[in-house]
């Protein structure tokens, strides 16, 4: 694999559907990133699934040119260069490796996977790849499984006649969220114009089942979210943040998402902040799983503070509230959803910039690169996240360690 080199600016590519006309707040300054694959080049290159350029802080502006409520603070922390506290050599082999593993799991369908739910855990790999630099349209080994595995998640029966991934395989909307946020991130880097018209049919029914689940009549605290099935009349913020995510990039596409959908998530949010309030914001606190509950739990606090950072909130009083509770606590090996929390965590604490990724940082590589099984693998400690299996603790320990290269948008301001 080529070295990979971090930038001081995020390379964002411009996807195959047309762009939003919401700001997009980025400076004028800013110049062409690096094509993750070109091994000698730091310009950006142009394909026909593609083009890179800066745009880093292009988010989820919605409705912001007539309220300002969603436009980007110009005070917002840029994330800090973060290199010296990694080995590179160190890291990039521990990527490899675990590739490697992902690969060796691959079956003549295309899907990955070592258990069940094989669209979301094909899904979840597909962004690993992507978020080391892998391309669908590469002639490598690397680039052919990924193609391979985007038209397996593209099968004509994998999708319902009402635009669900979820029932397929069993994952519900954990895995529906999944594969439309995957999909979101690979729209533009099909590897050919067919394979991305079909990225983009699927997308919109795929769209049009969150936004109509999102509706479905709950209790005045539940609405705004999602749970498990498309009629759920409730809400967690375990399944609601996939959702989001997959919005969010969407969007970012250029594709259809009201304002009031997010406007319903955020308040879905602020109801699901448990801490203490004071009369000039929030003083310290944390998210929970649900609304009503009391104490804050490591994955939960990591997930609420990338779902308020998707929104575009990241000067809200609860983004630096749930920044602050995280920055006091010190995740171990032993945390019941180790990997799902450390995904949120990653992405949340250093799109928070300064001590809090850098201690991010520090925490993922402490946690993850020891624990690497000689196969290139990781195994959840126990519970429920080892039941999954290998292939979905191994594809979020890569999306964790991976933030720092910047390849995938919505890893990016």
């Amino acid at each position: 694999m080529p070295q990979r080199k971090r930038l001081d600016a995020s390379p964002t590519r411009e996807r195959g559907a047309p762009r939003s006309t919401f700001p997009t707040h980025a400076s004028s300054n800013q110049q062409a990133g690096r094509c993750p694959n070109a091994a000698k080049s730091d310009r950006a290159v142009a394909t026909p699934a593609r083009v890179w350029t800066v745009r880093r802080r292009d988010l989820f502006a919605l409705a912001g040119a007539v309220t300002g409520q969603w436009a980007l603070s110009a005070a917002a922390q840029e994330p800090p260069s973060i290199d010296n506290l990694y080995i590179d050599d160190e890291l990039d082999q521990a990527c490899d490796r675990a590739i490697d593993f992902l690969l060796r799991n691959q079956r003549s369908t295309g899907a990955i996977t070592d258990r069940g739910h094989e669209l979301a855990l094909t899904s979840l790999a597909i962004m690993a790849l992507a978020a080391v630099g892998t391309e669908p349209a590469e002639p490598t080994r690397r680039g052919r499984a990924m193609r391979a595995a985007l038209d397996f998640v593209l099968g004509p029966h994998h999708q319902n006649e009402a635009g669900y991934f979820g029932a397929h395989d069993g994952s519900r909307m954990y895995g529906h969220g999944i594969v439309t946020l995957m999909l979101t991130e690979m729209l533009g880097m099909g590897a050919s114009a067919q394979q991305n018209e079909i990225i983009h049919d699927r997308l919109e029914h795929a769209l049009r089942l969150i936004l109509s689940s999102q509706a479905v009549r709950k209790e005045r605290k539940l609405e705004g979210g999602w749970r498990y099935s498309p009629q759920s009349r409730d809400s967690d913020l375990s399944v609601s943040i996939w959702q989001l995510m997959a919005l969010r990039s969407a969007k970012n596409d250029g594709m259809n998402v009201p304002g009031e959908s997010i406007e319903q998530a955020l308040q879905y949010l602020r109801n699901s902040f448990t801490g203490r309030r004071t009369a000039t914001g929030v003083g310290e606190g944390g998210f929970s799983y649900t609304p009503g509950q009391t104490r804050p739990t490591f994955t939960m606090t990591a997930a609420g503070l990338l779902a308020m950072q998707v929104c575009g909130q990241y000067d809200a009083p609860e983004v630096a509230a749930a920044a602050d509770w995280l920055l006091g606590y010190e995740p171990t090996s032993d945390e019941r959803y180790l990997f799902y929390g450390l995904y949120y965590y990653a992405q949340g604490m250093h799109q928070v910039g300064g001590k809090f990724a850098e201690k991010s940082g520090r925490v993922v590589s402490t946690l993850l690169l020891p624990r690497q099984r000689r196969d290139g693998s990781w195994m959840a400690p126990g519970g429920e996240e080892r039941n999954v299996g290998l292939v979905y603790s191994t594809s979020l320990a890569l999306l964790s360690l991976s933030v720092r290269y910047h390849y995938l948008p919505i890893y990016q301001r």
